[in-house]
């Protein structure tokens, strides 16, 4: 798909991405080196705390929504840059063998203020 500019969006319009497949070797892994703490590292540990069980971290599951946003039909212009976010939250945590999926809904379609040549 190539890149889309402002005039090829339209209110309501869909994207979905693909799926990735999170099992307890890359929430450890990613865990170790970013989020160190015991119920994102170790399945016994994690038993007794608010998790219940092993969880991936919420950055994890950050970093995974980036790259499904980046590989989905989305393709701004420009890249995915800048976008921000009001609200950020983890409602119920990511356990081994839980698939990670994005869609996206156009929600409005206007020149941006402060800068209009970017949509």
């Amino acid at each position: 798909m190539t890149e889309r500019y402002l005039e090829d969006f339209t209110v309501g319009q869909t994207f979905r991405s693909g799926q990735v497949p999170l099992d307890a070797e890359r929430i450890k892994t990613f865990a170790a080196e970013f989020d160190p703490q015991p119920f994102h590292l170790d399945e016994t540990a994690a038993r007794d705390t608010i998790f219940r069980g092993l969880a991936a971290s919420g950055w994890h599951t950050a970093a995974v929504t980036m790259r499904l946003l980046v590989e989905s039909d989305l393709k701004p212009a420009g890249g995915i840059v800048g976008a921000g976010f009001d609200e950020f939250r983890w409602p119920r945590p990511v356990r081994p063998g839980d698939e990670l999926r994005v869609e996206s809904e156009v929600l409005e379609v206007r020149p941006s203020r402060s800068r209009p040549d970017q949509g």
